[in-house]
């Protein structure tokens, strides 16, 4: 889909960012800060009313219709995208679902959009970000995980699995492009105050979208590898992935 374009003609030194998943939560959360710190920005997300809602006072930013489902036009348009980017230097990955899985539910549908969302559509993206940046020798990939992708948990087992997926994936591609100059960051965010929640049986250290893309531009610029967000979230990480799996399946989180 043609894009909805907000911004003027770019300066030499603007840097340029793809957001995918821009269109509340995190995602939203990113695109205006990342405004803020002078980026120009096209800003990804399937539901066009709230994108819009999101650019509309953004003059940076720069709104793109899309369904990451949509494979087989993502070459296209991430070709258009740096097109009217006029380069690239940061993409992000934040678009992600997770449905209400009951914990005697198995649902393969369920599972599947998981899986294109969270994994597939990421993979179709950061693909062609990874080959762009190789070439140029520069640029940052970022990955919006989970905390849930570091062990198989009771709820949810296709999302945990989405996720964990998505960690190995961007670890593969921090080692094949690290030594190319082009930096690789997997970012685990804990409880946000997104739609997410929703399907979160317990909660605690809820942040907000806002405290918590702060904390990963930060990140983003120290170029840093593996971030939990908060930061705190990396002694529970910790502590879960050394949980003896006789005693973690006995839990029920």
């Amino acid at each position: 889909m043609s894009p909805k374009n907000n911004f003027s003609l770019p300066l030499h030194n603007q840097k340029r960012a793809i957001v995918i998943g821009a269109s509340s939560g995190i995602g939203a959360a990113l695109v205006r800060q990342l405004a803020d710190q002078a980026y120009m920005i096209a800003a990804l997300a399937r539901r066009e009313d709230l994108l819009t809602a999101v650019c509309q006072s953004i003059p940076s930013a720069t709104l793109y219709v899309h369904d990451v489902t949509d494979n087989e036009n993502i070459p296209m348009l991430f070709d258009q995208i740096v097109q009217d980017l006029g380069g690239l230097d940061l993409i992000i990955y934040v678009a992600g679902v997770q449905p209400t899985v009951a914990v005697d539910e198995y649902d393969t549908e369920k599972d599947k959009t998981m899986i294109e969302v969270n994994l597939m559509g990421a993979i179709a993206w950061l693909n062609l970000a990874a080959t762009r940046f190789e070439r140029a020798g520069a640029g940052q990939i970022v990955g919006i995980s989970s905390i849930a992708g570091d062990r198989g948990r009771v709820g949810s087992p296709v999302y945990n699995t989405s996720k964990a997926a998505l960690n190995t994936y961007l670890e593969a591609l921090r080692n094949r492009l690290s030594k190319k100059g082009v930096t690789v960051t997997t970012i685990k965010p804990g409880f946000v105050d997104t739609v997410l929640l929703e399907n979160a049986p317990k909660t605690f250290w809820v942040v907000s979208p806002e405290e918590a893309a702060a904390e990963m531009l930060t990140a983003i610029h120290k170029k840093r590898q593996i971030v939990y967000v908060p930061a705190r979230w990396s002694l529970v990480g910790m502590i879960v992935r050394h949980i003896p799996s006789f005693i973690f399946r006995r839990l029920s989180f």
